[in-house]
């Protein structure tokens, strides 16, 4: 079938047209937005919303402004930006999974891995408050360096010191150095 009367097809809302588009793109359309989201479950998810979007809003589709694989690219692309942007998706971020800390405590080669969770909060606390609320918020929450630093009200440079330091702090008190 000819892309150009496929397309106008899909203008026309016709799902035979709309399936056999989703067949030819969906592969790509999931790849752009897995490697922006970094989540194969959200990709899925965000992608469901891109063919919505190009079911939705194909009469706004023009040739003359470009090819219309570049124009489900470029929806596929904002909308996986717009989930990244999103609250629910730093909160997800912010707040992992128990298994995702099982799965560093487990880690042969994390320092994390030779101390009991509870044992490495014991140690925790004996650091200085600004190294409890830095390690807190990046190693526990999941808070990016910059995400701490607005969170801390401290430059970020400040934040990157501070947390080489209390990290080498840590590992003398457990005696990994």
């Amino acid at each position: 079938m000819q892309p150009d009367l496929l397309i106008t097809q899909l203008q026309d809302k016709n799902e035979k047209a709309f399936r056999r588009i989703y067949e030819m793109y969906s592969e790509n359309v999931l790849g752009i937005i897995q490697t922006i989201v970094r989540d194969a479950e959200l990709a899925e998810e965000v992608m469901q919303d891109v063919f919505i979007k190009v079911w939705n809003n194909a009469t706004s589709y023009d040739a003359s402004k470009g090819r219309f694989f570049t124009w489900i690219l470029n929806i596929a692309r904002n909308a996986a930006i717009d989930k990244t942007r999103s609250k629910a998706y730093k909160n997800k971020k912010q707040n992992h999974q128990a298994s995702f800390f099982v799965d560093i405590l487990e880690a042969k080669d994390s320092f994390v891995a030779k101390v009991d969770a509870i044992g490495i909060k014991k140690y925790i606390g004996k650091l200085k408050p600004v190294c409890k609320e830095i390690i807190e918020l990046i190693f526990f929450k999941g808070y990016t360096h910059k995400e701490t630093a607005e969170a801390l009200t401290m430059p970020l440079g400040t934040v990157k010191t501070r947390n080489r330091n209390c990290i080498k702090e840590l590992r003398a008190a457990l005696n990994l150095t």
